[in-house]
């Protein structure tokens, strides 16, 4: 059949462009745009009859017919109409309608019309992860609390290295995703002044439409003000890659570590039934393939940032579907592995829990001391940092080759060595034996932001205020678009117009 949309092309899309390329798009869009291309149809109503090219009369009909749209329907007209959903949905319009609405998409291109609903789709769904980001942040210093004053080896280069609180790490990771929360917010409030309704096709439209106040009617802040820029870039997309792509790559270092604990070495933290694996051979194992899936599934995040990227690099800069659609393909994949993610991580961050008989007594093999008697050895016996440090290793080594602990250490041996390096030890048999005691060593950690309890509790506060500040921007942001929409969901066009 000859299609009826262009008097250019004579001819339907051969059908395999149709069944690898069009359909697919089409079904895509048909599932995830249509509500917004309703929206946008809407608006366009709205700004005709503000310009008197259409009244009560000729709007009423075209809004039932949008207000009855069904899918199956569009479907079947879509293969007469280049199995394009801008152009289905228009011809689905015209045959609902009793008589031909002349003005009705007069002024019109799919460019700004398509681009528009693209990015509607990304923005709630960019509201939706971050919901689960809050989410998130309010569970680990939930756990944070829980575990308040509780001790566990911090590491350095894989070694254990000083004692920290679990709070103190915890604290860390909430550090990370209010930061991520920061930046996805700043990408919401960018996207969101950049509604290219009004672009046209690329260069503007011909007839006076008042591109803010469309955009103010889909629930944003303000439209893109550039044309060209409205309808040729993706950089929200980018954008929104980006973002994830940094979330992605932290939470993979935090899995990181998660896996390590829950070695059968470390055993610090662990998980219920329900949370845990199986070996299929060697009964003896209990598994957390969670965090295994979890970190990987990061890595696709990070993958679909750079498809998108390539797919835009070196395309020149106009309305091209190789960026909107081809460049983009992967948007869908990054948001909803995105989901899946923070699913999983919230999950986890649920229901781990930490084994706090193991990371006290793991710190109470290492001798952490370390750096506070090379410390104490410069500022109670005056001895050169360095030198101090040669002393400090020397006198721990010792311990360890003679396989013995840390509260078994001698004053004596520590003197008989300083005397070896030309200094007087001042340093009591009860102070040395403080400075090898693990518990004492949050004490000593005083500076802001260290892992001494008063500080993290400090940063809790700071970190829930933070939050807060952070929860109120989303919400007004959150709430200005779906009345938004909500208004235009309910807008009948005025009675008595033109």
């Amino acid at each position: 059949m000859v299609n009826q949309v262009t008097g250019r092309v004579a001819k339907n899309p051969h059908d395999l462009y149709v069944s690898k390329v069009l359909k697919p798009q089409f079904d895509y869009e048909l599932e995830h745009y249509l509500k917004h291309y309703i929206s946008i149809e809407r608006v366009l109503l709205q700004r005709y009859e503000e310009m008197e090219l259409l009244d009560q009369e000729d709007i009423a009909p075209v809004l039932a017919a949008l207000n009855e749209m069904k899918k199956t329907e569009l479907v079947t007209l879509s293969g007469d109409n280049l199995t394009d959903i801008a152009l289905t949905i228009e011809r689905y319009v015209n045959e609902k309608v009793d008589k031909e609405i002349v003005n009705w998409h007069v002024d019109r291109s799919r460019n700004d019309y398509q681009a528009t609903a693209q990015l509607m789709y990304g923005r709630g769904k960019w509201l939706g992860l971050l919901e689960k980001m809050f989410q998130i942040n309010r569970q680990i210093l939930k756990k944070a609390s829980r575990y308040s004053g509780y001790m566990m080896p911090g590491y350095t280069h894989y070694q254990s290295a000083q004692v920290i609180t679990i709070p103190f790490y915890l604290t860390a990771v909430s550090e990370h995703i209010l930061h991520t929360i920061s930046k996805m917010l700043h990408v919401l409030e960018s996207i969101n002044g950049r509604c290219p309704l009004g672009s046209g096709a690329m260069s503007g439209q011909e007839l006076p439409w008042n591109c803010d106040e469309m955009a103010a009617s889909l629930g944003f802040t303000s439209y893109t003000g550039h044309a060209l820029a409205g309808v040729a870039s993706r950089g929200w997309v980018l954008e929104m890659g980006e973002c994830l792509s940094y979330l992605a790559t932290n939470l993979s270092r935090f899995l990181t570590d998660f896996l390590m604990w829950g070695s059968s070495e470390q055993q610090f933290i662990t998980f219920p039934d329900e949370l845990s694996g199986i070996s299929s051979s060697m009964p003896q194992k209990r598994n957390f393939p969670l965090l295994e899936r979890a970190r990987g599934k990061t890595s696709h995040l990070v993958g679909f940032y750079m498809d998108m990227i390539l797919g835009q690099r070196n395309t020149p800069y106009s309305n091209l579907v190789e960026v909107s659609k081809e460049s983009s393909k992967s948007l869908p994949l990054l948001l909803n592995n995105a989901d899946d993610v923070l699913d999983l991580f919230l999950l986890i961050v649920q229901h781990m829990e930490f084994n706090v008989d193991k990371t006290e007594a793991a710190c109470s093999t290492e001798f952490f001391g370390g750096f506070s008697l090379a410390n104490q050895l410069t500022l109670k016996n005056q001895i050169p940092y360095r030198t101090a440090q040669v002393i400090a290793g020397r006198f721990i080594t010792f311990y360890i080759e003679h396989d013995r602990r840390p509260d078994e250490v001698s004053n004596d041996y520590l003197t008989s060595m300083c005397k070896d390096e030309g200094f007087i030890n001042h340093m009591s048999d009860q102070e040395l034996l403080e400075i090898f005691n693990f518990r004492r060593e949050i004490d000593r950690k005083i500076t802001e932001g260290s892992t001494h309890d008063d500080s993290v509790g400090k940063m809790m506060e700071s970190y829930e205020k933070r939050e807060a500040m952070l929860q109120q921007t989303f919400i007004s942001i959150k709430n200005r678009v779906l009345s938004k929409l909500d208004e235009l969901e309910n807008w009948e066009p005025n009675e008595g117009s033109l």
